[in-house]
């Protein structure tokens, strides 16, 4: 039972996997822009050889340099779990590096020390990041045994810009008394203490460092970097009071976060926004600058050409809004979804509204997006399902500032595209050109049979003029009104 709870402590399961499949691509699109993962390998101070992998934009913005996030992992971790971290912080402006610690996934090294070598590990990757003249400022974000490892790095190291740390421990001794209650060994106190004695000298003579020596209260009053605290109210294993007793010691600017579930849980979507808001606030990326940077770089406009009077941002909220409905959302897990090549901006937007021509109404003021005599676009519309289009309560949030243009009196219209069998469905906000009276449909039976054809002919129109005041809504986008 002993030698099982030194494995436990020093050689958990280790993650055995392909980068091909449980990494993301070599080159792969997320949210229309295009990113790629660069592999390479470090030298510890051990000689064990550090399996790390980079990802970045394709194209950086200006050449400017971009700051850095280091992702580290659990005891039983490796690069993988950083799948989450790069979806959430690339769209940012905000590059990734993750890595395995020695004695951890594809890594050299055949023993972990929950913190303790890792930090020596996590200064390497720093002075790599260091001699990168495409890296600025550099943040640290890890998990359990992470955690412990950026918070011993950060107390040697204050020049990194900020700490998410979730579910770290205070004291590893202490959490190896917990878990003899967690898991019910019944033994008396006095015999536990001799074990864990025992243990001790055995892990000292393993894995080169004293379990005794890893207590993060101990360095928590001397580290005064920005940190951001995470911690689920079920964990079990680390329980919440560790990082309650961090918080209570740590002496730099500070917060926490509890939220639900257990050590191994997914995190909920507000914790990784507070996450992704709280990197914002220390690292400072480059905003994409209309001026300086041209949307095409990041975007494949067709024929769509961003001429000098036309809103940039408001062109890329749009396009952004779209590509998000209309991609798949980044799993929780840690195997990436398949990515596929993005839609272009024109195909975005011929997907809610069959548009004749794309370059004109961007050019051209005083012409329409849709023609009422557009064979195509009736072909179009006469196929699609009676209920595609309904009037619902207005959704502000899709679409940002565009929602403040047109008239106060906006709706949503719901636009479904069967692809490959499945529908999504894009809540789109349009102004109408003119106020509309609704004919009522609650006359008699035999009224309905005789005016079955006109309502049929009526349906068909307001859905057009529906889709005419969607494209009126865009192009007063497009032309800054």
């Amino acid at each position: 039972m002993i030698e099982q709870f030194i494995n436990f402590v020093i050689r958990p399961p280790r993650a055995d996997y392909n980068p091909e499949q449980f990494l993301w691509e070599k080159e792969f699109s997320v949210g229309g822009r295009k990113y790629k993962r660069e592999d390479f390998e470090l030298k510890n101070e051990r000689g064990h050889t550090l399996q790390c992998s980079h990802y970045t934009p394709s194209s950086f913005p200006d050449g400017a340099p971009l700051p850095c996030v280091i992702y580290c992992h659990g005891n039983s971790g490796c690069r993988a779990d950083a799948n989450e971290a790069a979806v959430i912080l690339l769209s940012s402006n905000i590059t990734v590096l993750t890595l395995d610690f020695s004695g951890s996934g594809l890594s050299d090294g055949d023993y972990v020390s929950l913190g303790w070598h890792e930090k020596d590990d996590l200064k390497v990757v720093v002075s790599h990041l260091r001699s990168n003249l495409k890296v600025s400022r550099i943040g640290l974000w890890g998990r359990s045994m992470g955690a412990v490892t950026s918070l011993l790095y950060g107390a040697e190291d204050p020049s990194i810009a900020g700490m998410v740390l979730d579910s770290a421990f205070s004291n590893l001794f202490d959490l190896m008394m917990e878990l003899v209650d967690v898991y019910k060994i019944r033994l008396p106190k006095f015999t536990v203490k001799v074990a864990v004695q025992y243990m001790r000298r055995v892990i000292q003579k393993k894995a080169k460092f004293d379990i005794m020596s890893l207590n993060c209260l101990q360095v928590a009053p001397k580290t005064y970097i920005p940190a951001l605290f995470g911690h689920a109210k079920d964990d079990k294993f680390i329980q919440p009071h560790h990082s309650d007793l961090i918080y209570k010691s740590y002496a730099g600017d500070k917060n926490i976060i509890k939220f639900d579930g257990d050590h191994n849980s997914s995190r909920p979507q507000f914790y990784y926004d507070s996450v992704s808001i709280f990197f914002y606030n220390v690292l400072h990326p480059p905003r994409l600058s209309p001026t300086s940077t041209k949307i095409e770089k990041y975007y494949d406009l067709g024929d769509i050409k961003v001429g000098a009077g036309m809103d940039e941002n408001l062109l890329y909220e749009i396009i952004a809004s779209l590509r998000n409905v209309t991609s798949d959302t980044a799993s929780s897990s840690s195997v990436p979804p398949s990515i596929s090549t993005a839609k272009s901006a024109a195909e975005l937007l011929s997907d809610i509204a069959p548009v004749a021509s794309l370059i004109n109404p961007l050019t051209n003021k005083g012409e329409e997006l849709i023609g009422h005599d557009t064979p195509q676009t009736e072909d179009k519309q006469s196929g699609q399902d009676e209920d595609c289009c309904s009037y619902t309560s207005s959704n502000r949030e899709s679409w940002g500032r565009c929602s403040s243009l047109g008239s106060d009196a906006e709706i949503s219209t719901d636009f479904v595209d069967a692809i490959g069998g499945s529908q999504i469905t894009a809540d789109v906000l349009a102004t109408p050109l003119c106020d509309r009276q609704h004919t009522a449909l609650d006359s008699s039976k035999d009224d309905e049979k005789k005016k079955a054809p006109q309502v049929t002919k009526k349906s068909k129109r307001e859905k057009f003029e529906k889709l005419e005041a969607l494209s009126q809504r865009l192009r007063l986008c497009f032309m800054k009104r």
